[in-house]
């Protein structure tokens, strides 16, 4: 089923299929819902599957000039207690990383595990925090070319040629979105805080997806986030940048499938 929920006046969207113990599966910047598609397919055979358009992605609104992560955190926590869902394995992409991580700091009792892919605990840098306000410069002036030059290098080089189907889809989605919601993301990503203390009291175990070909975060620095948790299992993903889940999406489903079969 889809529907949405109200979160300060706003639709917030959300797709639910499956029964049994909850997985939630949040999105990463410029992505909406859609690209748990294939993952909502194969894992509502044995769980109860729920992704949500973050804030101004996909068909949910924008909530403001700013979208901490936080907050985003407390419009999954909304979505959650409208269908009744106490708790959960939450999974989030990139910037759904960064949600997952307020979210376990604010409601850390909802959570049975929690996945981190192709994401990091750590704050931006100040060097990152000067690119973001570049890109946010950049979306102001020309938000279509933006879009186009954002999402190859997200791939491993050697996999953009072959994913060209899968890039233009990815364009042409985050084309409805809103340069006000981009801004909003990228402000809210810009001002996040640091998350290290939540892994390292993390009572809960953590998955982390890393593509060692990854333009966006660290590898070694994930790695060694890795090690801060008591309980962790890593997924890495050799000639994979990014986007695991188109780039190597049988082994990112089956690190998924088998994580959540333990956790719940």
């Amino acid at each position: 089923m889809t529907g949405y929920i109200l979160y300060k006046k706003k639709k917030i969207y959300f797709h639910e299929k499956g029964r049994g113990p909850a997985i939630v599966l949040l999105h990463g910047f410029l992505e909406n819902m859609g690209m748990w598609e294939y993952f909502v397919k194969k894992l509502s055979d044995d769980f109860r599957v729920i992704t949500i358009d973050l804030p101004g992605f996909g068909k949910s609104e924008c909530l403001g000039r700013v979208h901490p992560m936080e907050q985003m955190a407390m419009v999954v926590n909304k979505v959650l207690k409208v269908r009744e869902v106490n708790n959960c394995l939450m999974i989030g992409h990139s910037m759904g990383g960064y949600v997952t991580l307020a979210f376990a700091a604010k409601y850390p009792g909802k959570l049975k595990g929690l996945g981190l892919m192709h994401s990091h605990a750590l704050a931006d840098s100040p060097e990152a925090k000067v690119n973001r306000n570049r890109a946010i410069d950049v979306v102001n002036s020309d938000r279509g070319t933006f879009i186009f030059n954002f999402f190859p290098d997200l791939f491993a080089p050697e996999n953009v040629s072959f994913h060209e189907k899968e890039i233009r889809k990815l364009y042409e989605d985050a084309l409805e979105t809103s340069p006000k919601a981009i801004i909003a993301s990228l402000e809210g990503m810009k001002c996040r805080t640091d998350k290290l203390e939540v892994l390292v009291k993390s009572k809960v175990p953590v998955l982390f997806i890393l593509g060692k070909k990854d333009s966006r975060i660290p590898f070694e620095d994930t790695m060694k986030q890795a090690t801060l948790p008591s309980t962790s299992e890593i997924l890495v993903l050799d000639n994979v940048g990014h986007m695991g889940h188109i780039e190597a999406r049988k082994k990112t489903l089956k690190a998924i499938e088998g994580f959540a079969k333990k956790v719940l």
